[in-house]
């Protein structure tokens, strides 16, 4: 089993920016490409970005591309989102995940970006 720990959210102003970390416990997080989801209020959770297991290839929903950048730390099992030039359309609980959501969420850590 591998369990996830979110954190890095909070408030901040449209344009600014925040990074994101997912810890992860276990031995086994490097066998897995990994992936940014998030769910606003009233909305089902959605892709973000997604990262191989080896960090060579990245993907983002059309939505974040060019503002987002996702990244990992095999060797300190760590999986991060640096999230610039933030719009309050990107206000929502952040989870990380497998690509396949394979193992239990996490608590999240709420962004909400506002003037």
């Amino acid at each position: 089993q591998v369990q996830f720990v979110e954190s890095g959210g909070g408030l901040v102003q449209p344009g600014g920016s925040l990074r994101l970390s997912c810890a992860a416990s276990g031995n086994t997080f490097s066998n897995y490409n990994m992936a940014w989801f998030r769910q606003a209020p009233g909305k089902e959770r959605e892709f973000v970005a997604r990262i191989t297991w080896n960090g060579d290839s990245t993907a983002y929903a059309d939505s974040v591309k060019g503002r987002f950048t996702i990244s990992r730390h095999n060797r300190m099992k760590i999986l991060y989102l640096q999230m610039n030039s933030l719009k309050p359309e990107d206000t929502a609980v952040y989870f990380c995940n497998t690509v396949v959501g394979y193992f239990a969420w996490g608590q999240g850590t709420q962004v909400t970006v506002s003037s």
